[in-house]
């Protein structure tokens, strides 16, 4: 499929891009309405995925962290679906766990995705009914069926919170991540077993690990259980769950949303 093959050229040169300002001296500011840290590095990148995926593809639609958003992408059936640094405090930080997420999406399916960590040289690909691979190597979710022995994304406030049917401080083990993109690729990995974000989830976080996570043999849905339609008005889902099948079927059980 040509959109995969584009997705990959496009991040692999957006990792050449970021790495020429890691650890380096570079201009950073906060965006409004405390939305997060932007980089000079995010804004190149984004202008570099937009101007050669929009050249592979024309008749695409757009939606990006990084470009402000219109109307035009809902009159698209296809579109492009990018961020350009997701772990942006990672990279200002100088740690490895950034990474760019590039997804084509039809008709709200996700179609094609890539998500690429290159301090960490690490390619995650996915094709709608071809699999998901690492560095081309297939990979699947996690086996374990029990939730009291998973390990779990999510944050640390998720056991403050009263969404659990169980008050058990050991319903499973919390484990953490600072992209989302990343968490999603160590569940489709089979590293974890699931991951939970609870609230508001963009879109350009989400969907190309969404593929990644289906086609290893996972489930992904909102947090009330329902379908996760892309290319929304929005431009966010209610939340992600995403996991082996067991896992996610667990965890949605014991949810008290």
């Amino acid at each position: 499929m040509q959109d995969l093959e584009n997705l990959k050229t496009a991040a692999l040169q957006a990792g050449k891009i970021a790495l020429g300002y890691f650890d380096k001296n570079y201009k950073t500011w906060d965006k409004e309405a405390g939305a997060g840290p932007v980089t000079e590095a995010d804004l190149e990148i984004d202008d570099f995925l937009k101007t050669f995926l929009l050249n592979c593809e024309p008749q695409y639609g757009w939606l990006s962290e990084e470009t402000e958003d219109g109307s035009s992408r809902l009159t698209k059936s296809k579109l492009f679906i990018v961020d350009p640094i997701d772990g942006t405090r990672s990279f200002i930080a100088g740690n490895e766990t950034w990474a760019h997420s590039l997804a084509v999406v039809e008709n709200g399916i996700p179609m094609a995705a890539v998500i690429y960590l290159p301090k960490m040289d690490l390619l995650y690909t996915a094709e709608v009914g071809k699999g998901a691979f690492l560095n081309g190597d297939k990979i699947s979710v996690s086996k374990n069926c029990e939730l009291k022995d998973a390990e779990i994304l999510t944050k640390k406030s998720i056991f403050k919170e009263n969404i659990w049917k169980s008050s058990d401080p050991a319903l499973f083990r919390q484990r953490y991540r600072p992209s989302l993109a990343y968490r999603l690729a160590l569940v489709a990995e089979g590293r974890f077993d699931a991951m939970i974000a609870l609230g508001r989830s963009w879109e350009w976080d989400i969907c190309a690990g969404h593929l990644l996570v289906s086609e290893a043999g996972g489930s992904v849905t909102t947090n009330f259980g329902g379908k996760i339609v892309y290319n929304s008005k929005a431009g966010s889902s209610k939340g992600i769950i995403a996991g082996n099948p067991s896992i996610h079927k667990s965890v949605t059980n014991e949810l008290n949303l």
